[in-house]
């Protein structure tokens, strides 16, 4: 029975890569393709992970599965986020259907800071909430 389920969570863990990869070279813009290969990515490398641990049923592979599995859901969003915010502040274009750019106008290019959105929350007295 472990073998049918290593074997599954392997092929399915390879499937979702392939449709990482498929997404890096389908999908239109810089955003998107980072978005597909994160989160396609990830299950997939940690449904390998899990096989891999399954197979091997040991102690010191499944911590090292487990790490694995732990260091991808850490670093590939974070990743992710940092190369998008860069692409997009050295003027990458967007896809030209995107309907909404939440940062347009609010990035000061000679101080290389964000600004805020306006403050919805505050009363108009701008006493702020209790």
């Amino acid at each position: 029975m472990i073998e049918w389920l290593t074997g599954f969570t392997i092929v399915v863990g390879s499937g979702f890569m392939l449709v990482a990869a498929l997404g890096v070279l389908r999908m239109p813009d810089l955003l998107t393709r980072m978005h597909a290969t994160t989160k396609a990515g990830v299950l997939g490398a940690g449904l390998i992970m899990i096989g891999v641990a399954l197979h091997f049923a040991s102690g010191p592979v499944l911590a090292k599965a487990v790490a694995i599995i732990a260091f991808l859901i850490l670093t590939a969003p974070v990743a992710a986020h940092v190369i998008g915010r860069a692409g997009y502040f050295m003027g990458l274009s967007l896809w030209d259907k995107t309907t909404v750019d939440e940062l347009k106008g609010r990035y000061d290019e000679a101080t290389h800071t964000l600004t805020s959105p306006p403050d919805t929350d505050t009363p108009p007295d701008g006493q702020g909430r209790a």
